[in-house]
């Protein structure tokens, strides 16, 4: 029988045993601690072998989270690099991808870096507004999303860029991370492969690492399981179960975290040290049609510019309440510095094209009273 989304969050799309759970009626999917798996007799198998291959709690996240994103199956990670990682290795030396020039800083390195150095060739388009056919060729096999994107918020329409990249036999891959599938499906949109970090809104706490890739067809999911098993970085039982728990909980973090993030707009908006408020929320947002026609919330991520760089510094070191750190997605509200942070390996000239500058900070917005994070910035910004 299939659920809601928030039933699905708890219990997948069915409520059967899986994958192995014992018959003991315990409530919560057990944690199979297990490197190895026993075989009853020669050519009789539980389905189960070596936890490399499969396991059954990471089995039980890798349903649920398929099910979220309306997937055909999925592959969880040991982190969200490792997730990217596995999704590059589905393609070979002289390849073409064409990416978004405003991502996550470890993903253009990967790309840079570890992507040149395998024989892949990229080009780092802004996929917003650039028109992605002008550059693709015959060696293209991909086009690499984020929507919004991190840090600046461009909004890309998915399910345009999905009928182009189509039209040419294209994979087009999204990483949904800023929105989660209870915002955000790109899947329904066209798209091909989703990505996660897990560590983000999925897990939700701050207390695990971990990437999750979501297949639209069981031929690429097949491609990525054999991937997973060979290259071996896979989510362990542990932190699967941790994914799994914080999912539970996941409508409820998103509404909350959206609450106080449109709060923490308004009040932006207001000040004046800040010079641009970057939400995809805001009506005055380039994208702001895309984004009502393509998901059913803004999220919890706000980028923000103030009038002067010194001002960084003031704020990053009064903050109490709020935490300066990296990351995103937690029921605790971060504050970053992009620049010497999550993008302190990006290329000058990819900064300068984004225009990702030393004056713009990223908030993810946590689950806090609302009061509380309002005197907080009152207090900073005193």
């Amino acid at each position: 029988m299939s659920y809601g989304f928030t039933s699905k969050c708890l219990y997948g799309d069915d409520t059967d045993d899986e994958g192995g759970c014992d018959c003991s009626g315990a409530v919560v999917f057990p944690v199979y601690q297990s490197a190895t798996f026993t075989h009853p007799e020669l050519g009789r198998s539980t389905g189960y072998d070596y936890s490399r291959a499969q396991n059954p709690t990471r089995d039980h996240l890798e349903k649920i989270v398929s099910t979220l994103e309306d997937g055909a199956g999925a592959i969880a990670m040991a982190s969200g690099m490792a997730a990217i990682s596995a999704v590059m290795e589905l393609f070979h030396a002289g390849d073409h991808i064409i990416t978004d020039i405003d991502l996550y800083g470890g993903s253009i390195r990967l790309f840079d870096e570890i992507g040149v150095k395998n024989g892949l060739t990229f080009s780092h388009i802004d996929c917003s507004q650039d028109d992605a056919e002008a550059y693709m060729t015959e060696q293209t096999k991909a086009v690499y999303i984020e929507s919004p994107t991190n840090p600046m918020m461009h909004i890309v329409d998915i399910r345009k860029m999905a009928e182009i990249a189509h039209r040419h036999n294209l994979l087009l891959i999204v990483d949904n991370t800023f929105l989660s599938p209870y915002f955000q499906k790109p899947l329904l949109l066209g798209a091909d492969l989703v990505i996660h970090s897990a560590t983000k809104y999925l897990a939700g706490h701050n207390d695990t690492l971990a990437g999750i890739v979501v297949a639209s067809t069981k031929e690429l999911n097949d491609k990525l399981h054999m991937i997973a098993m060979t290259t071996g970085g896979i989510l362990s039982p542990f932190d699967s179960f941790l994914v799994t728990r914080g999912i539970q909980t996941l409508p409820i973090r998103m509404e909350k975290a959206q609450e106080n993030a449109r709060a923490l707009v308004k009040w932006l908006e207001n000040c004046k040290s800040v010079t641009r408020v970057f939400y995809p929320g805001r009506k005055e947002s380039k994208g702001y049609e895309i984004t009502v026609r393509q998901t059913s919330g803004f999220g919890a991520m706000i980028s923000f510019e103030v009038d002067r760089k010194e001002r960084v510094s003031e704020i990053l070191n009064k903050v109490r309440l709020i935490h300066f750190a990296e990351s995103l997605g937690g029921v605790e509200t971060l504050i970053t510095y992009p620049i010497r942070q999550t993008h302190a390996s990006v290329p000058q000239e990819i900064l300068d094209r984004t225009g990702l500058t030393d004056r713009i900070l990223r908030l993810s917005v946590g689950i806090e009273d609302i009061q509380d994070l309002l005197n907080e910035f009152e207090r900073i910004f005193a």
